[in-house]
Order: C-alpha cells, then structure tokens, then sequence
C-alpha cells in the first residue's frame, strides 16, 4: 500500500531544524511503498507502473519494502537502482535476507543524497529488517517488521533505542504488519507520534480492510504540522 503525505515546517521551525536559514517554509512530502518487488494484484510483473505512482505523487522521499536486488528471479537486476533510474532520485538498499544469489530487503529513494545509510538488525524469523538513513536535516528509518507477533513486539523498543540518540528529527515508515496503530505506538514507547492518518485502512490494494502501514515521527517541532495525507487505492501495481 501507499501512504503519502506533506509535512510543512513553518519559518519559525527553519531555525530549529536548518540552522541559520532564510524566512520560508520547508515543506517534505514522504511516501511509505510496499511494491511487493513489482507484482501487482493481477499478478503481472511491471516495474514501470511502481515507478509512475512515484513519479505521478512527486515525494521527496520514498521508504521501500518488499524488494529484490541481483537476484535469480529478477534476472540479476538492481531494483532500487532501476526505480532510481526512474524516478530520478538516490537509491539505497538494506538487505534483510539472502535470496535466490542476491538479495531481498528494504530500501529508500530521496531527492537528496544521505549523508550515511546503515543496517539495523531486527528480531525476524522470516527477515531481519531496518533502514537507517541520516539527511542533513532529519533522520528517515524503513521497515518492514516480521509477521510473527513476538518478533514485532521485540523490534519495537529496539527501533526506539536506536533513535533515543538522534539529535534530529526522526521519521520512521513501512510495513508494520501490526493492524492496531495504539499497540505501535505503545511499543515505541511514547516516543512517535503518527503522521500518517490510522483511521484510514492500508491493506489490501484496491480495497484496503486492515491497517498495516505506518508514517511516524519523533522529534518534530510542535509547530511542524502535516498539510496533506492520503492512501493511494487506484492502482494495481502492489497488493
């Protein structure tokens, strides 16, 4: 699923965030993407339709989940680099596990380069999975959390720990598996706030019946304010 949406940091903000800036508005538009590495609902592979939703909601930064890199099945092909390519951003890849030559993991596209991208290893019994990328300004962190409750719960207060050092803003996005937005945030801690709206459903495309995905911050100034939210139901381009 594909939640999107715009965060708008007031002038006021610029200073806390931006150093010394000039009196504007900073405004970052993030969208959180399950591609289910291309394979829509019809079950047709298509790499170019993942790529037009991106570029036809413009984000400047895209959390991944769901994606292969020089694996067997995709022929050896860099999906991250390819969207990349596609969409004219930097691309970032985190592998969760060995698979089939390659590999299958999270991953990031943003307008700006990271200044450093690292792995954090998660309780996972099918995948270990997190994205740690640092921008000038703010932090991004990608997930995809296990299917397994146990392994959920023990990522959270990992996830949390992992920031409890960040001295930016923190956003935190992807596929949480998890359908109760309070059990999330609990695990966490108190530390996030959502950003996302977790009144609207995510899953499954077309038709969303539950709740899994997840756009969060920490860190934010109070006056930050999110401008713009919404879930993309009209594609069939990822489950």
């Amino acid at each position: 699923m594909k939640p999107f949406l715009r965060i708008l940091l007031p002038a006021a903000v610029c200073g806390l965030l931006l150093g010394a800036c000039s009196q504007r508005q900073t405004t970052l538009k993030f969208m959180s993407y399950n591609i289910r590495n291309g394979r829509g609902i019809d079950n047709v592979q298509d790499l170019g339709r993942v790529a037009e939703i991106i570029n036809r909601t413009a984000p400047d930064i895209v959390a991944l989940q769901e994606l292969d890199s020089v694996t067997g099945r995709m022929a050896g092909r860099f999906i991250p680099g390819e969207l990349g390519e596609m969409t004219g951003m930097h691309a970032r890849f985190c592998r969760a596990i060995d698979y089939d030559g390659g590999a299958y993991g999270v991953g990031l596209l943003s307008r700006d380069e990271p200044l450093a991208v690292r792995r954090i290893p998660l309780p996972g019994r099918e995948e270990s999975r997190v994205l740690f990328a640092e921008f000038p300004d703010y932090v991004v962190c990608v997930t995809h959390l296990s299917l397994t409750p146990e392994d959920q719960r023990a990522s959270l207060p990992i996830i949390r720990t992992v920031t409890d050092t960040c001295r930016k803003p923190v956003l935190l996005a992807g596929d949480f598996n998890m359908k109760v937005a309070k059990t999330v945030l609990d695990g966490l801690g108190g530390a996030f706030r959502p950003l996302s709206d977790t009144t609207q459903m995510t899953f499954p495309s077309g038709k969303p019946s539950i709740r899994i995905d997840y756009i969060l911050g920490r860190g934010l100034p109070e006056s930050a304010v999110v401008t713009e939210r919404q879930v993309d139901t009209s594609t069939v381009a990822s489950d």
